[in-house]
């Protein structure tokens, strides 16, 4: 059975894939601004690595959003960030 901690850290990393292809920033973009190798920031986003905190706050930073956007984002609130990158 998949525990509330598990289904959290999965809408988490999936906000911050939304949020990256809203941008349209790529896995190398990220990588490179984190430091880290394409293959370590993929494992990132599909959930393998665990995420520290310093490093949430980098990849929010990096996204210019708010850490809290990361982990509460909505559909709403993705749909505004898109919006807002094509006007």
């Amino acid at each position: 059975m998949i525990s509330k901690s598990d289904l959290k850290v999965k809408e988490v990393v999936a906000n911050i894939r939304k949020i990256r292809e809203c941008k349209s920033y790529t896995q190398d973009y990220l990588a490179a601004k984190l430091k880290i190798s394409q293959n370590a920031y993929s494992k990132i986003e599909l959930g393998y690595s665990s995420i520290t905190l310093i490093r949430l706050i980098s990849i929010a930073e990096i996204l210019e959003v708010g850490l809290v956007d990361l982990i509460n984002a909505d559909e709403e609130k993705i749909i505004q960030l898109k919006l807002v990158k094509e006007a």
